[in-house]
């Protein structure tokens, strides 16, 4: 008689595993006990080693489906020929263990809790709060650890007698799924205006309020959404009016995939994506048939589009024959999402018609996660629900080192790194706001507790010294007594990709907005020698002057300007300005007769390499988008554009060494001037669209792999939210792989600042390690 201890990491919280453990011990005859220990279960089994050995096997293959394994030890202990046990069975959590716990995410409702909603004999029939091991809330219902039913906010719904007995029997899929709960016992959903409105079916008639082209605020798992019809203008644009979002596109939800798909198009890819458990909005081109309000999604070729991931959501589309709702978040702009009954109802005074809200406590927010793909390569836009909290896996770069990194300013999550696990947040947003800041100060409050993190060595941020997770850092490194490591903005893009990739050296190019440059100065179009710790700036787009410094991230016509000064007589681009791009001015003539003088006595102006300027002022001079109101929009209906444009047309690229630092640069003045000619000359805005990104693509190519013939490093990535544009990212790709090397992108991390804090986290591991 051989015993065994058996340790077991990975996400083996709430989904299941101790209850498998046992359904599995007791079909083999294996006598012992399983426990919960934070993030590790303990199993002590007896029996032969050979039963022992197709005990584990058995367990490997039959885990539970939402579980994930990371670290199984074995730990042979001393046996007798007595048995110690002559049972198996599950003994309570131990609270008093050392370690991180892994919370799941929040699933997608199940195939099996689905049958029963829709079976008119089952008694959860209809319910819109079902759940079960397999599926439903876990991160945005709990407080504590371990993950116990006590420590989440169902401990407001005592179980009734008849989810008592399945919560309690090992043989039943609702075995301690914390999240169980039925009509009798669990939550309840209802209908408001002024006063809670009395029907029978709360849900159904919010369906048909929709119906009927009212604005509906429905309270969720995570958050609360704004919902309205999409095959009337209408309702989309009354929304697009209360919120002061006019232009912005809407994420939507549909009932179904072949819904999706009259009025989408769908690879393979996006639909496994779309039907999986963790049910993010994929964004999904229009295809010819597309028939939705041109509100939804205005100007662009593509939508985000997600499938329902709860019972309320199927129970919406129940009564409805819409093909879709707009589902997009309900919050001030800039600000946390809703999630208190009467912060919604208050917030959203004017907005909302209706409110279908709830009485189960949301404890953490959590924003839809937004992927998009690439030709086939699936990339982050952002990485919130159904993915956080898991972590991923530093153990290759630090497992003795805890960092809390705070990631940029704006597209803000943050990373806690202990025991070689990083835990990265869900979407925290716009920190310049001072409820998303107290967001983030309460998420990072809440990350230490259910990860049991007392201490940090490292707090890690940008080098930006004026932002406001910068000064964080400073606050909570004097409280903590930890290191303060200020990093530079694009380094930590490429560390993120590094990461992403399983490399630790690759030639980075960065493109995007802006980051806080090393020289003072706003970067965003950079090739970089990422090695660890440490990088090279090895190229950039030419230096651009931005007059009126940040004005011309809202009005890119001022850029433009910008651009075309040393190319266009003054007198000669002022008239230009003021005949054919004058309403792209607040001020009209007076405000260029400014920018002009601006840029003659070089005041008030600062400097840039910033990608995301340079493609908004390509959709300016094209006459595409000359305002953005809201982030990457002059871009993305400048790719928008390309989409129906044809590669007809060749602009050249000129690389140029800097008078400054005598690195490479690309002139992007001369590829702005070559688009402002092809239109002139009647070429069609699409092919010039085409023809100006790949460009820009090329040019950022060539420097790269310039820099990688010089340094001999093999691999290219690219970062950044400019790598979000498909046309750019496969003209990179195609152009560094058929150079012969070896191209990589963000896979499972975000391409823009989503993923800022993890590469700030690496870089604080590497750093320790000396690498």
């Amino acid at each position: 008689m051989e015993k065994a201890r058996i340790f077991v990491q990975g996400i083996v919280q709430g989904v299941g595993f101790r209850p498998t453990v046992y359904r599995i011990a007791h079909k083999m005859q294996i006598n012992g006990y399983v426990r919960n220990m934070g993030n590790i279960v303990e199993i002590i089994v007896e029996g032969s080693e050979h039963e022992i050995n197709a005990f584990i096997n058995n367990l490997k293959e039959n885990k539970p489906p939402i579980s994930e394994i990371t670290s199984l030890e074995i730990e042979w202990l001393e046996h007798d020929v007595q048995s110690e046990f002559n049972d198996f069975v599950i003994l309570e959590s131990l609270e008093n263990f050392s370690g991180s716990s892994v919370i799941p995410p929040d699933i997608a409702t199940c195939d099996n809790c689905m049958e029963e909603v829709f079976n008119n004999l089952d008694r959860r029939q209809k319910y819109p709060f079902i759940a079960c091991t397999d599926c439903g809330p876990r991160f945005t219902v709990i407080s504590s650890i371990p993950y116990d039913r006590i420590r989440t906010s169902m401990s407001d719904f005592p179980l009734c007698e008849d989810c008592t007995v399945e919560y309690t029997d090992p043989e039943d899929r609702r075995y301690h799924a914390e999240a169980t709960c039925c009509p009798v016992c669990g939550p309840e959903v209802f209908l408001y205006k002024e006063e809670m409105i009395k029907c029978d079916n709360p849900v159904k008639e919010a369906s048909k309020l929709i119906d009927e082209g009212n604005i509906l605020a429905v309270k969720g798992i995570g958050g609360t959404h704004l919902v309205v019809k999409t095959t009337e203008d209408s309702p989309v644009e009354e929304l697009r009016k209360r919120l002061g979002r006019y232009n912005q596109p809407f994420a939507c939800m549909s009932p179904d995939l072949d819904t999706i798909k009259t009025f989408a198009k769908v690879s393979d890819n996006e639909q496994t994506t779309l039907t999986s458990r963790r049910r993010p909005i994929v964004v999904l081109n229009k295809n010819n048939n597309y028939f939705l309000s041109p509100s939804v999604s205005p100007v662009l070729h593509n939508l985000g589009v997600m499938l329902p991931y709860s019972a309320l959501h199927h129970l919406l589309f129940t009564y409805t024959n819409e093909p879709a709702y707009v589902m997009t978040s309900a919050n001030i702009p800039g600000e946390p999402m809703l999630i208190d009954n009467n912060e919604i109802i208050s917030k959203l005074d004017g907005i909302a018609d209706y409110y279908l809200l709830h009485n189960r406590k949301i404890v953490n927010r959590c924003d839809d996660s937004v992927v998009r793909f690439r030709g086939d390569d699936m990339a982050f836009i952002r990485r919130s629900r159904g993915y956080v909290p898991e972590p991923y896996d530093f153990t290759k770069i630090a497992s003795d080192l805890n960092v809390l990194a705070l990631g940029p300013e704006i597209d803000v999550t943050f990373s806690l790194l202990k025991e070689g696990k990083c835990y990265v947040s869900q979407h925290i947003g716009d920190t310049t706001k001072y409820e998303t800041f107290r967001y983030l100060e309460n998420s990072v409050d809440h990350m230490m507790n259910i990860t049991k993190t007392e201490s940090v060595d490292v707090v890690a941020c940008d080098l930006h010294p004026m932002f406001f997770t910068t000064k964080l850092a400073e606050k909570m490194g004097k409280d903590l007594g930890s290191e303060i490591l200020k990093v530079q903005h694009h380094h930590a893009h490429a560390a993120a990709l590094c990461v992403d990739n399983e490399v630790d050296e690759l030639i980075c190019i960065a493109a995007d907005g802006v980051g806080y440059g090393n020289d003072g100065n706003a970067w965003g179009g950079e090739i970089l020698l990422s090695h660890g710790s440490n990088y090279k700036r090895l190229g950039s787009l030419m230096q651009q002057n931005m007059a009126g410094g940040d004005l011309t991230t809202k009005y890119p016509a001022r850029m433009v300007m910008s651009m075309l000064f040393k190319h266009i007589p003054i007198d000669d681009l002022v008239d230009l300005m003021k005949t054919k791009y004058i309403e792209y001015f607040k001020h009209g003539n007076i405000e260029v007769d400014l920018v002009a003088k601006q840029l003659q006595q070089n005041f008030n102006t600062s400097i840039t390499t910033s990608t995301g300027r340079v493609l908004d002022s390509i959709s300016t001079i094209l006459g595409i988008c000359g305002k953005r109101t809201y982030e990457g929009e002059c871009a993305m209906k400048l790719e928008s554009a390309a989409y129906y444009g044809k590669d007809t047309l060749e602009i050249p690229i000129e690389i140029d060494k800097s008078p400054i630092n005598g690195m490479e640069t690309l002139n992007t003045s001369k590829i702005l001037f070559s688009v402002l000619e092809m239109k002139q000359n009647g070429e069609k805005i699409a092919n010039i669209a085409v023809a100006a990104q790949k460009a820009l693509a090329l040019g950022l190519a060539e420097m790269a792999m310039n820099a990688a013939d010089k340094t001999g490093v093999k691999i290219i990535g690219g970062s950044g939210g400019v790598f979000y544009n498909e046309a750019i990212s496969v003209t990179v790709k195609n152009a560094v792989e058929s150079a012969g090397y070896n191209f990589v992108q963000h896979k499972n991390t975000c391409a823009g600042d989503g993923s800022v804090s993890i590469g700030q986290a690496a870089i604080a591991a590497w750093k320790s390690k000396g690498i």
